[in-house]
């Protein structure tokens, strides 16, 4: 009988094929239900749907159309579903509810000589992110923020002097959004490392680094879609065991530069120790020294691989990040003129108030930043507009299901939202949702602005919060005054509009601007 079956397939092979597509394709577009749930046809038959939607860059656009035709629930593939009511925000990422990452989120680990390095943001496993995260939290905490501000300002003043010697005095054209993620990215490791990368001083992408993660998130974007096609194309078992051998190199750029780096600040304590008999680490205000510490303190769990993993993973993310906030406030206040003047007047009013140390370099400190409330409210209003990320942040939901927003979702679900959507609810930001107004948050009264802030979703939520937020906005409330109150900035080109590339983050393109040196003058309020 089985030979029969197997007689009657070879010779009809190509039927059999057609009834197992058929097949395969009928058990996704009802599974579990999900089938009641709208969106497009191939979204509930196939996964190829979504990959080619962002693999198109512009999957936000998609989904905020889809949301407006559909409702607040989307079907976004046969087993995932975008969530648009604010309501599902506490249920999905809120604590203790059950949920955990999606394959999407593995896709983005970093490999060394084979081995994959989890990280707090990339990492499937609660509990192993609930002890990693516990080894280093005191290190990002708003208290902490003092003891690396110092670094900053290092970064910062010979950012602001390069922006004058390369752009200001020559008049040359900056690409805006590279220019300020080098800054991002010389901060992260003046922090990291208490070394800069060398992105500021050299004017240039340091062993391509930032064109490296630019095309790793083109690449985690689509293929995070399904998953299993990194198996074969980047985390290849035949590739890994090839680099476990020494005969093909796939460490990631980013992570032989924090190798070199714990590799200096590990032979510096070994002599250290030679030569004082003291086995502190924590002789550098930087991250890495708490890293070390953290393994002093936890060796069990915290050992090289894992320093290493913090210390590569604040590359990856905090500078893509921070770098795309930047360039949305300033793209964002060049477009609004009435903005930018009422900012400029806000710290002009500032220097002659004493709010702001009038020094040459213009440099504003952390707590005076937190003096200036339109300031405060430019920043939140480009959180809003641009988040980093546009995609949902995927959950998967617990076996017995949840309710989220008042419907039953089956166990095993993908299910997310997206900041992209979130940001533009007209419940949350008024009918002006779409325009960039930042006093929509000196408007309002106590209570309606906590629930904004409650919203805005650029760093996530929940216990997978961006661990470095802090340490990003430390970056961006020091950086926008500072640089405003030193040079003009214009487009080169007013006519001409960015273009955005979304590959999970959502960078900017094409934004070019000149830059010119304020008049000292132009801060005094007439």
């Amino acid at each position: 009988m089985i030979e029969g079956i197997v007689s009657l397939l070879i010779h009809h092979w190509l039927l059999a094929t057609g009834v197992g597509i058929l097949a395969w394709l009928t058990k996704n577009h009802f599974n579990r239900g999900l089938n009641k749930y709208p969106g497009p046809t191939l979204a509930g038959l196939t996964d190829w749907w979504r990959f080619v939607d962002v693999w198109n860059r512009r999957p936000d656009i998609t989904h905020r159309r889809l949301h407006k035709q559909h409702g607040d629930i989307v079907r976004l593939g046969p087993n995932a579903l975008s969530f648009a009511d604010p309501a599902a925000l506490k249920t999905i990422y809120g604590l203790n509810k059950g949920f955990y990452k999606s394959e999407f989120y593995p896709v983005q680990q970093a490999t060394v000589k084979g081995a994959r390095l989890p990280s707090l943001f990339s990492t499937t496993d609660e509990a192993y992110h609930a002890q990693l995260r516990r080894s280093v939290n005191s290190a990002f905490s708003m208290s902490a923020l003092v003891q690396y501000e110092p670094s900053v300002d290092v970064v910062l003043g010979r950012y602001l002097d390069q922006t004058q010697k390369l752009y200001a005095s020559t008049g040359a054209t900056v690409d805006f959004a590279k220019w300020l993620q080098f800054y991002a990215f010389d901060v992260i490791g003046q922090i990291t490392y208490s070394k800069s990368h060398g992105f500021v001083d050299r004017a240039e992408d340091v062993e391509g680094m930032v064109g490296y993660l630019g095309w790793l998130f083109s690449y985690v974007a689509p293929v995070g879609q399904m998953p299993f096609l990194d198996l074969i194309f980047v985390k290849n078992p035949i590739i890994r065991v090839l680099s476990y051998l020494n005969l093909y190199n796939s460490t990631f750029p980013v992570v032989r530069f924090a190798q070199a780096r714990m590799s200096e600040r590990l032979s510096s304590i070994s002599l250290a120790k030679s030569a004082t008999g003291t086995t502190s680490s924590a002789h550098r205000e930087d991250l890495l020294s708490q890293f070390l510490k953290a393994k002093e303190q936890r060796p069990e769990f915290f050992h090289d691989g894992r320093v290493l993993t913090m210390a590569v993973s604040m590359a990856f993310a905090g500078s893509e990040t921070t770098g795309i906030t930047l360039a949305a406030v300033f793209y964002y206040l060049l477009r609004n003129t009435r903005v930018l003047a009422k900012l400029r007047q806000e710290l002009s009013e500032g220097v002659r108030t004493g709010k702001l140390r009038d020094n040459p370099q213009g440099l504003t400190s952390w707590a005076e930043a937190q003096s200036l409330p339109y300031l405060d409210a430019v920043v939140k209003e480009s959180f809003r507009v641009h988040p980093a990320t546009g995609l949902p942040l995927e959950r998967i939901t617990p076996a017995q299901g949840a309710t989220i927003a008042g419907e039953f979702v089956p166990g095993g679900t993908i299910v997310g939202c997206s900041a992209w959507i979130i940001h533009h609810r007209p419940e949350i930001w008024g009918e002006d949702h779409d325009e960039f107004r930042p006093e929509r948050w000196l408007e309002c009264g106590e209570e309606k602005r906590k629930v904004m802030e409650g919203h805005l979703f650029q760093f996530g939520m929940g216990s997978r919060t961006c661990i470095g937020k802090n340490i990003s906005l430390l970056e961006v409330y020091k950086l926008v005054p500072s640089f405003l109150r030193r040079f003009e900035v214009e487009f080169e080109d007013p006519n001409r509009e960015w273009k955005l590339h979304n590959a999970w983050f959502v960078r900017q393109l094409d934004f070019y601007t000149k830059i010119k040196t304020l008049k000292p003058e132009s801060e005094k309020v007439v």
